[in-house]
């Protein structure tokens, strides 16, 4: 039997929740529970409320989901300002 296709959808993290979740609201008008892909986890990819962000879900529930890449935004497109204070290593 082969492996189900998930879905993916875009979405809005309105609110962060206990246990690395988050409640997000997809373009649908859907809002769904999702949590942390491992991937994000490893990388350190941190995720905060207002960002733009693609949800995969498995077509069997369709109440909760897994973040699987957070979109950047335009105001951090831009050349970062160097950080003060920090030491350089050798």
């Amino acid at each position: 039997m082969a492996k189900e296709e998930l879905m993916q959808f875009d979405g809005l993290v309105i609110e962060i929740l206990p246990d690395a979740r988050y409640r997000v609201q997809l373009d649908q008008g859907h809002e769904i529970v999702a949590y942390t892909a491992g991937k994000m986890k490893k990388n350190r990819i941190k995720t905060l409320a207002g960002d733009r962000v693609t949800v995969e879900m498995s077509p069997y529930d369709l109440e909760k989901g897994r973040l699987v890449f957070r979109h950047k935004d335009e105001r951090s497109a831009g050349p970062r300002p160097p950080i003060r204070g920090q030491f350089r290593r050798r």
